[in-house]
């Protein structure tokens, strides 16, 4: 059986069969001039006994990723998600062009890591790596391979193009502080935002979705229970992940200082005498303007190197582990040892020298 749909791009057919066991399968086309072009294609198809199964498992490898994507992940995904993964697609269609998705061999797969990497740092390798083999698990799951040839990869990357993580130290860390409360103005939320985020390690959308309903001020915390999309011009939406979705213990002064705003809006923290939410171009000017006159340095920092400064601080201040990760709101130890490892290396060297100093005295 087949359907037929009328898209910007010409006409697509779906067109459905069951197995002998009942379960059904599907396969779709698009981009056919007439609907009489879609019906003989469906016709070719129908005309086999498991034409739709045969079709299925003959699909060209980008094309099972942008189906892939458009139905599982689209409609879960932010805009600015969505456009890596139309990237990603962009970029197995310029490498593999027609080759049918159980034609690849892993050969194949680390001659495009290959291609891929010498042209793009290795964090941008590593999550086109993640969602392709995301992808090809679910080919697999699809009957329509058998192995995954993205296991047991080389990751190759060009190491000119990865940028070290910019952090500020403890000194670095007060004296930028010293700097904001130097100049605080109600009218612009801006050096508020910057505070929240050195004495809470939280993310700039957490911070700009923050309403005088996530602050307790008897208990002194902070609830984050949603962001703001400020990628899509502003509004709330969910927390990154599930684990995001915490309370933070802050102190007194903090909630002092961020008291001040009480009269700019009766909903949200940080809506300005303008009316508006500053944006991250906003915030990351200041911070800029900020740091510069206070004599700190930092090429590569902006808002979110504010997270990592906070994590280093706290590692330095001899902090759990454990409870930095809960602090974060990362679903487990595990994400936080990964993704802060370069700083937890250097709080080891730190931590080895007073091991040592402790074992000297026995």
């Amino acid at each position: 059986m087949a359907s037929y749909r009328k898209l910007s791009t010409g006409w697509k057919v779906t067109i459905s069969q069951r197995d002998a066991q009942g379960k059904l399968h599907q396969v779709s086309k698009n981009g056919f001039a007439t609907k009489n072009e879609a019906k003989l294609y469906a016709a070719a198809i129908e005309a086999e006994r498991n034409g739709v199964i045969s079709q299925k498992k003959d699909v060209i490898f980008a094309n099972y990723f942008a189906d892939w994507f458009a139905l599982y992940k689209k409609n879960k995904l932010a805009k600015i998600s969505q456009n890596r993964y139309k990237i990603i697609h962009n970029v197995i269609q310029e490498f593999f062009g027609a080759t049918h998705l159980k034609k690849i061999t892993r050969s194949n797969y680390q001659a495009f890591i290959n291609w891929y990497g010498s042209t793009h740092a290795k964090d941008s390798v590593l999550k086109t790596h993640r969602i392709i083999r995301s992808c090809v698990n679910s080919a697999i799951f699809d009957d329509i391979i058998t192995k995954n040839f993205t296991q047991n990869i080389e990751i190759i990357f060009d190491k000119t193009r990865d940028i070290s993580v910019e952090y500020l130290s403890v000194h670095e860390l007060n004296i930028l502080a010293k700097e904001l409360k130097k100049k605080l103005s109600t009218r612009y939320p801006s050096r508020y935002m910057i505070l929240v985020a050195i004495y809470t390690g939280a993310r700039l959308g957490e911070i700009q979705a923050l309403t005088w309903q996530d602050i307790d001020f008897k208990n002194r915390t902070i609830s984050i229970n949603k962001s703001w999309n400020y990628h899509e011009g502003g509004g709330f939406k969910d927390t990154k992940t599930e684990s995001s979705n915490r309370v933070i213990r802050v102190n007194k002064e903090l909630l002092d200082i961020i008291g001040q705003l009480k009269g700019n809006d009766k909903q949200m923290l940080f809506r300005s005498s303008f009316g508006t939410i500053p944006t991250s171009n906003a915030v990351n000017k200041t911070l800029r303007n900020v740091m510069h006159d206070a004599g700190i340095k930092k090429a590569n920092f902006h808002f979110h190197s504010l997270r990592h400064s906070h994590v280093a601080y706290l590692l330095y201040q001899n902090i759990d582990l454990y409870a930095i990760s809960k602090r974060l709101g990362h679903s487990d130890m595990t994400t936080t040892a990964k993704k802060y490892a370069y700083l937890i290396d250097e709080h080891k060297a730190k931590s080895d020298e007073l091991i040592e100093q402790a074992i000297n005295k026995i």
